[in-house]
């Protein structure tokens, strides 16, 4: 597997990710990110780089707050 197609695959899964956060944002009618960091305690910089995908370890913190808060265990 080439370097390419590893960051190619991340930056697919990078946009799922965002896509199912965003669509459970829809459904449950919340409609800025600044809301979704309120709920789950966190800025909303930090909240929006880890929605966007960012990899370190405060992202994928807050990543796990907001799949626990939609109960996410798939994507």
């Amino acid at each position: 597997m080439t370097a390419t197609t590893i960051e190619e695959e991340q930056d697919a899964l990078k946009r799922k990710v965002k896509k199912r956060i965003e669509d459970e944002m829809w459904e449950r009618r919340i409609d800025r990110q600044g809301d979704l960091a309120e709920m789950i305690g966190e800025g909303v910089s930090q909240t929006n780089r880890a929605i966007n995908g960012e990899t370190s370890p405060k992202s994928k913190a807050i990543r796990k707050k907001i799949f626990t808060l939609f109960n996410i265990t798939d994507l």
